[in-house]
């Protein structure tokens, strides 16, 4: 099968996204289709003998005008999707998502004639051109992670004002995305509480989307037994989200003895981000430790073997890899009770605990029962291994894809014919 892969954001730092598209172009190559991965800067690391095919912006959103115009070449900026994305930025809106569809719209009916793709699966970038695109003659299908409708959310809970509410209104290109989702040949999600949400906030019945769970790389993330711990406990994600729920959990830790002591794993923790001001509030000084550089793969595998336990105090996840490459890598969870975690970590108290979200009480009551019985925060710590491996694995991702990709091609086939 000929897949055209489309990632507006493609690098593997740049979160689960660039994660996903990395490891499915990987199986699909090793199950010897041809994939060829269309994506946006940062520009990803594919595995030998995938092409990759560039589609260039001008990454101007978060610049002033001055420092978006290159003085070396001003005139560039007037290019069509380039005044657009300059534009458009001017007043707060995101505009990768969209310029990335239309750009790779132009060059279609060259590259399709090039390469006669079977299918175009998108990386949850929705945008306008993929109608485009689907009209030239191939079926385009989308995964969607998670409804951004709840990133918004998370937002609007933190700082309800209105000024807020238009910044974010603005931000997300949920009307796009709502209105592109229901026309293409099928979506796919990566758990059934990101289903539930596509329900909710796209309209699009349950029974019309396809599950397939992510992978975890359990080659790479697995246990190193022998690295000494510097921690009880240990997060590892993107602080500044605030559906991440880091808040609960500095005020869970609060509670414990003094002697309990937590890392945080984020390459972007601004000075006078949330952490600081948490371990501020909570009187925390000398019981947390950051790490706050970008970390290598092995480095990462690292950090999660010097803690015992790891939290994801997450309000939503739409699948959760944190979770999963904990486990991986031999630590039982500690998570909230919320949107996919419940399906990854498994039933409570089997690989980890599940608690209610935005529970600091019973956060902290877990975290103590835990760690005051190693043996059974290792009994945990295999279980939840053996359950990585038994159901979330690359390769079976990929071939449940490509099963969604036959029937979608074939459903094709037969409206062409009675056309």
């Amino acid at each position: 099968m000929r897949i055209a892969l489309l990632t507006y954001r493609g690098n593997m730092f740049c979160g689960g996204q660039g994660i996903y598209a990395a490891y499915l172009a990987r199986e699909w190559k090793r199950a010897g289709h041809d994939v060829h991965v269309f994506a946006g800067p940062p520009f990803p690391e594919l595995e030998e003998g995938i092409p990759l095919h560039e589609i260039p912006n001008d990454n101007v959103f978060g610049q002033t005008t001055r420092e978006a115009i290159d003085p070396a070449a001003p005139f560039s900026m007037l290019k069509p999707f380039s005044l657009w994305e300059l534009g458009v930025s001017r007043f707060g809106v995101f505009p990768e998502m969209q310029t990335f569809g239309f750009r790779l719209m132009r060059r279609w009916p060259e590259i399709q004639k090039r390469y006669r793709f079977d299918v175009v699966f998108d990386n949850q970038c929705l945008s306008w051109g993929l109608l485009g695109i689907q009209k030239m003659g191939v079926p385009v299908v989308s995964v969607i992670h998670h409804p951004l409708h709840i990133d918004r959310e998370a937002d609007f809970t933190i700082d309800p004002s209105l000024k807020k509410r238009v910044e974010r209104t603005l931000y997300f290109p949920l009307m796009m995305q709502q209105t592109v989702a229901p026309r293409l040949a099928k979506i796919v999600t990566v758990s059934e509480a990101s289903r539930r949400a596509i329900e909710k906030y796209f309209k699009i019945p349950e029974k019309q989307v396809s599950v397939v769970y992510n992978g975890t790389d359990t080659e790479i993330f697995h246990p190193i037994p022998e690295q000494p711990k510097e921690a009880d406990l240990l997060f590892v994600g993107r602080t500044e989200d605030r559906k991440k729920g880091i808040g609960t959990m500095f005020e869970a830790l609060s509670m414990l003895p003094d002697h309990v002591t937590l890392k945080v794993v984020d390459g972007r923790i601004p000075g006078h981000g949330l952490v600081p001001r948490l371990i501020r509030q909570f009187d925390l000084h000398d019981r947390v430790k950051i790490v706050d550089r970008m970390l290598t793969v092995p480095e990462l595998v690292e950090q999660y073997s010097t803690a015992r336990v790891a939290l994801v105090p997450s309000f939503f996840e739409g699948f959760g890899f944190p979770a999963s490459e904990a486990m991986a890598c031999g630590l039982s969870v500690i998570a909230n009770a919320a949107g996919a975690l419940p399906e990854v970590v498994g039933s409570d108290g089997h690989a980890g605990r599940l608690v209610p979200q935005r529970d600091a009480k019973a956060m902290a009551d877990a975290m103590w029962e835990i760690l005051r019985d190693p043996e059974e925060t290792e009994r945990m710590g295999r279980a939840a291994r053996q359950r990585v491996e038994r159901l979330f694995q690359w390769d079976r991702a990929a071939d449940e894809l490509v099963g969604v990709f036959e029937e979608v091609i074939h459903a094709a086939h037969r409206r062409s014919r009675a056309a």
